[in-house]
């Protein structure tokens, strides 16, 4: 099985005569994969310290908490608090978690008929919204009361939506099927 880097290299020979590429300098490239989850309640301190570490095993690396801009009395927040926490990924670590999004997580999502292609947005970058965080192979199912959901962007160096989603067709991100007319 491919891995996503070997499929971006050849994304290059594949799309430059759809796109007019001369140079491999301006061939499509993964930048960064960022991904964003959400405490939601303040009041669990289990959902609170259990969330980092679960992130932690997902990504393979420490994620970084987040804190609120401002108080919001209504949810009881307090400017600095955390309310989320986020994970930036970029090379090799980029790469084994686009795989395992790819090739595991995802086809492990209950009902799963592919990726709308809306979540492409108009600088080429791609946003996936996650339900359950036990799609992924490293998180025990036994836990099912502390799910959390969470956010992946893939960001690449292209700043067109067309060939974003020729590109990231190419690398194997599971789209819907068109309907034909």
């Amino acid at each position: 099985m491919e891995t996503i880097k070997e499929k971006q290299l050849k994304a290059f020979d594949a799309l430059k005569g759809v796109f007019g590429y001369v140079n491999t300098m301006q061939s499509p490239k993964i930048i960064k994969v960022v991904v964003n989850t959400g405490i939601g309640s303040t009041k669990d301190k289990n959902k609170i310290g259990l969330i980092p570490d679960r992130l932690a095993k997902i990504t393979g690396q420490k994620p970084s908490p987040r804190g609120a801009k401002k108080s919001i009395a209504t949810f009881k927040v307090r400017q600095g608090d955390t309310i989320g926490y986020t994970v930036t990924l970029r090379g090799a670590r980029m790469h084994a978690f686009l795989d395992k999004l790819i090739n595991i997580a995802i086809p492990r999502t209950r009902d799963f008929k592919g990726i709308e292609r809306g979540v492409i947005d108009e600088m080429g970058n791609l946003t996936i919204g996650i339900k359950e965080h036990t799609i992924f192979p490293e998180t025990s199912d036994e836990e099912l009361k502390d799910v959390f959901g969470m956010a992946i962007t893939v960001v690449s160096n292209i700043h067109d939506k067309k060939e974003a989603e020729a590109f990231f067709e190419h690398i194997g991100i599971p789209f819907k099927k068109r309907e034909e007319k």
